[in-house]
């Protein structure tokens, strides 16, 4: 491990990555590849990382599926490019490895939209509720959690609960309004939101499916309801990968995160892979998540060096959280 000294660390702290690139190796791919085998690292990433990271990594996946690797590894080090709260996850389900996050302010709407604090006071107040806490979420959250769900396994853990059972869903109201839906329960819902999937423009993805009659519209549950209930598909960033995989159409309108195409378009090279367009008018005319894109590869680079930012959970806190994530998957 290269020496991370105070001042290193110091800076580290404040831009949220160590920015200092020692030796300037002309082949970051290959150098990265050689930690990785150096330090017994595991390479993460979730799908809305920049391509060039998902080629490098050892495994790409959704929330769900990289809660369960990182459950599985016998790795001394988990390099998770992804954000926050995911490589928090990580080190809660692994409290004697060592986590790093490339840059540790890659942070999520979703979740800092429930303050631990003002999510503990709901809960009291509601005290005959189930806590049902989407995977998006802090660690001080998940310690209130019940049960922790994503996307690919809401339906199936919300169907499983007794038809009398109370219960808080939190923090997207997004997904939490799909569920009800699917499921005819009903929820207390927690008033938080993706900004990413909220930022699709309907009308325009309207207009755009008036010049591609034939393509299918698609979404992930996190986008607002008027949206979902034009799709012919609904699901996870995993199930919407599939979907495209066996489907028998030639076109699809994605409305999810934009880095998810990268897969789809290895897994389907044939097919048209359309980005449903966002309210803003931006150069991917799509919607990417800025917190995904802080992630680069000279920051995985120094991150594997250094072995820094690392993420940690207090053990107070990770112990009441790990519950929720052993019960999901459980249920999962």
């Amino acid at each position: 491990m290269k020496m991370l000294t105070q001042e290193l660390k110091d800076r580290a702290d404040q831009l949220g990555f160590i920015d200092v690139m020692d030796n300037n190796p002309t082949d970051l791919k290959a150098e990265i590849t050689r930690l990785k085998k150096e330090k017994n690292a595991v390479f993460l990433a979730h799908y809305y990382q920049d391509a060039e990271i998902q080629d490098l990594a050892d495994f790409v996946g959704d929330s769900l599926a990289l809660a369960q690797k990182a459950a599985d590894t016998d790795a001394d080090i988990i390099l998770f490019a992804g954000v926050h709260f995911m490589a928090e996850t990580a080190k809660i389900i692994n409290p004697n490895k060592k986590v790093i996050l490339p840059d540790f302010k890659a942070g999520c709407s979703l979740a800092e939209a429930a303050p631990a604090e003002e999510f503990a006071d709901f809960v009291k107040k509601h005290p005959d509720h189930t806590v049902v806490t989407y995977i998006n979420s802090s660690a001080e959250v998940k310690a209130y959690t019940d049960i922790t769900v994503t996307s690919t396994n809401a339906l199936k853990i919300i169907n499983s609960l007794p038809e009398d059972e109370k219960i808080i869903f939190a923090p997207d109201r997004n997904l939490g309004k799909y569920i009800m839906k699917e499921t005819g329960r009903d929820m207390l819902l927690w008033d938080g939101a993706c900004v990413v999937h909220e930022a699709f423009a309907l009308e325009k993805i309207l207009d755009l499916h008036k010049e591609y009659p034939h393509a299918k519209i698609i979404a992930h549950p996190e986008s607002e309801m008027p949206l979902l209930k034009v799709a012919q598909f609904v699901g996870s960033t995993a199930a919407l990968l599939k979907f495209v995989q066996n489907d028998e159409a030639d076109a699809y309108i994605v409305a999810t995160e934009a880095g998810i195409l990268h897969k789809m378009r290895e897994a389907v090279p044939h097919k048209n892979l359309i980005p449903a367009p966002s309210k803003e008018d931006n150069t991917c005319a799509c919607s990417e998540c800025h917190f995904m894109k802080m992630n680069t590869l000279e920051k995985v680079y120094n991150c594997l060096q250094y072995e820094y930012p690392e993420v940690d959970v207090q053990e107070d806190i990770r112990l009441k959280a790990i519950g929720s994530i052993e019960r999901m998957f459980e249920l999962s």
